[in-house]
């Protein structure tokens, strides 16, 4: 019986029979083919060598649809994006679903079609898997969790690699994800294109890391956004990290939510933005790799790496005061991914 005869998800679904296998093969094995995956082994048959990464994530965003994707594209690009952050080439993936009684077969296809859509951009396929299917109330529509494993050609990539005098880039101006969340979450109907930044940042990567980009740290600012990002780099590498606010990129969309709820952008998460540290000199090259064929139109320099007050991250604000730009505390923005 084939999948899309349903129109909700049923807990046989989930139960090992004839209705698993047919969502199995009719959904996921349709969307995300490949050898490895099809040949329907216990565990994938992988073939590594060299320095590799391996990192996972679990997903769990509300609303599960946003201006700008859905959990789906979220939990491939998320996890794409933290091997990317380490000079890793996005290969292979695991995909495990948990999926609530009632779900509707047509959302979950959705969800699916753009998983597939995603893995298109890096080239990463997904070999193995579960799923798993809970009585309702149990679990808030689907959650998924992936991993991913990929080969490391860039190497030195850390949080502990800051060095006096680099500079940090932003790829694109900030927030976008959290508040294009805040707007789907609280219902907001403003005038407002607001879309989340939530995309594949390999491609990107990859031209840096082709051009010969000597890139000390690399990171994508997802919780906790720029602020947390720049805050671990300090601490980690025992550096004091200067930043201009008004270099910062912001949409006056983000800036607007942001004045009307008392949120800073700088806490704001996103999910197709990353940070970069790398020496002065390379910059000019690395911007126009990033503006010119990576479509970063708003990538910006908007700090430097000092030896004075290790630790601490300082806000030069337009006004020529300074303040330290602290780690965010407390919960802003509940399940932003």
């Amino acid at each position: 019986m084939s999948i899309h005869k349903f129109d909700q998800v049923q807990l046989s679904h989930g139960g090992g029979g004839k209705e698993m296998n047919s969502l199995i093969n009719d959904m996921f094995f349709k969307a995300f083919s490949n050898p490895i995956l099809t040949s329907q082994e216990d565990a994938a048959h992988l073939q590594l060598s060299g320095a590799t990464a391996f990192t996972t994530d679990s997903f769990t965003v509300e609303p599960l649809f946003f201006a700008g994707g859905n959990i789906g594209k979220l939990a491939i690009a998320g996890t794409v994006n933290d091997l990317a952050m380490m000079g890793a080439i996005p290969e292979y993936l695991s995909c495990s679903f948990i999926i609530e009684e009632g779900f509707a077969i047509k959302d979950l296809q959705t969800i699916v079609t753009s998983m597939a859509d995603e893995m298109q951009l890096s080239g990463a396929h997904i070999v193995c898997g579960d799923t798993k299917v809970v009585p309702k109330g149990c679990a808030d529509g689907i959650f998924i969790n992936t991993s991913g494993v990929g080969k490391i050609i860039k190497q030195d990539i850390s949080v502990k690699n800051l060095q006096a005098d680099d500079v940090i880039i932003v790829s694109r101006d900030i927030g976008r994800h959290g508040a294009a969340i805040l707007m789907a979450r609280d219902s907001l109907s403003l005038d407002s294109e607001l879309t989340s930044d939530c995309a594949t940042l390999w491609p990107i990567v990859e031209q840096l890391i082709a051009a010969n980009i000597d890139i000390h740290a690399m990171r994508d600012a997802t919780r906790g956004g720029l602020s947390a990002v720049l805050n671990e780099w300090a601490s980690a590498s025992d550096v004091g990290i200067n930043v201009d606010e008004k270099a910062i990129p912001v949409s006056s969309e983000v800036q607007g939510l942001c004045e009307l709820y008392g949120f800073e952008p700088f806490d704001l998460a996103n999910e197709g933005t990353f940070i970069i540290a790398l020496p002065r000199a390379a910059a000019d090259k690395a911007l126009e790799i990033m503006t010119q064929y990576c479509h970063c139109d708003h990538a910006a320099v908007i700090g430097y790496v000092t030896e004075e007050h290790n630790g601490k991250v300082i806000l030069n604000t337009p006004w020529g005061s300074s303040r330290y730009l602290d780690i965010p505390q407390g919960e802003l923005l509940p399940r932003i991914c």
